[in-house]
């Protein structure tokens, strides 16, 4: 987000964390993606509620119309927060109110004490998603009822991953919001990260890292980037040798194969 709506997101997280400090943080997070999915359907809704020209209290009132009852004092206080700030775009409202129960949702998990594995979890289903095209299609296809997606992956994960994790995944597989399910669960994952305020690295190598590699890597990065990183190892025999590592848009590579594509990519130029 820019300019005005880069403003507006840090007065309403200052909203969002103190109604959050006694809130239910998982119902929290259901009820912020509900209000979320919400708007994101009723066009004329999120419009007249983000709408600039018309005064806070009005917009107030309407939601208050709308919510009171059905949704947990902190969401309403987050919620009327939202509507009552002002947006560069009229989609800047929703995007907040779901990254908002992305947080609660981490927050959910670091209370638990199981922050880690939810960051775990989120990366290791993307890639089981990317690696089976039955089950991608049964989580994507825009056909199938949403109750039918999340019965799925309650079946798929009910016990098997944190409760938050479950959240996070059955809201972006339900309510993709345009963009793919691999880049969802990345983008969910760098938001969970942010809750410690650390760096995701997706490592790419041949063979899986021992325990001491990853912290020695881990303790490379720290010093070269200033904070906490958390890696996602990815063993992938393409790599042939070496290891390479993303974070954000920058890409460390030692791998055999990317020697061999920035040689090609020099006799190229």
């Amino acid at each position: 987000m820019r300019g005005l709506s880069r403003t507006s997101l840090a007065e309403v997280e200052e909203r969002f964390n103190a109604a959050a400090g006694s809130a239910d943080l998982g119902a929290l997070s259901d009820e912020l993606f509900a209000v979320t999915d919400l708007l994101d359907r009723e066009h004329g809704l999120r419009r007249a509620l983000s709408d600039p020209a018309r005064p806070a209290g009005q917009k107030a009132e309407t939601l208050r119309g709308l919510l009171q009852g059905k949704v947990g004092d902190a969401t309403l206080g987050t919620v009327e927060a939202a509507v009552a700030a002002r947006w560069s775009r009229a989609g800047d409202l929703t995007d907040v109110l779901e990254r908002l129960g992305v947080v609660a949702a981490a927050a959910e998990a670091e209370g638990q004490g199981k922050l880690d594995d939810v960051e775990d979890e989120l990366f290791r289903f993307g890639r089981i998603v990317a690696a089976n095209p039955e089950l991608r299609l049964a989580l994507t296809d825009a056909a199938a009822p949403a109750e039918g997606k999340q019965q799925l992956l309650r079946d798929l994960l009910g016990g098997k991953v944190a409760p938050s994790t479950l959240r996070l995944v059955t809201q972006l597989a339900a309510h993709p919001r345009g963009r793919n399910l691999e880049g969802g669960l990345e983008e969910y994952g760098q938001l969970v990260a942010q809750q410690r305020q650390r760096l995701v690295a997706v490592v790419r190598s041949a063979v899986a890292l021992s325990e001491e590699q990853k912290q020695r890597l881990t303790a490379w990065l720290r010093g070269s980037y200033g904070r906490d990183v958390h890696l996602n190892v990815e063993v992938d025999p393409r790599v042939l040798g070496g290891f390479s590592v993303r974070i954000g848009d920058e890409i460390i590579d030692t791998t055999i194969v990317g020697r061999i594509e920035e040689v090609r990519r020099r006799l190229a130029g």
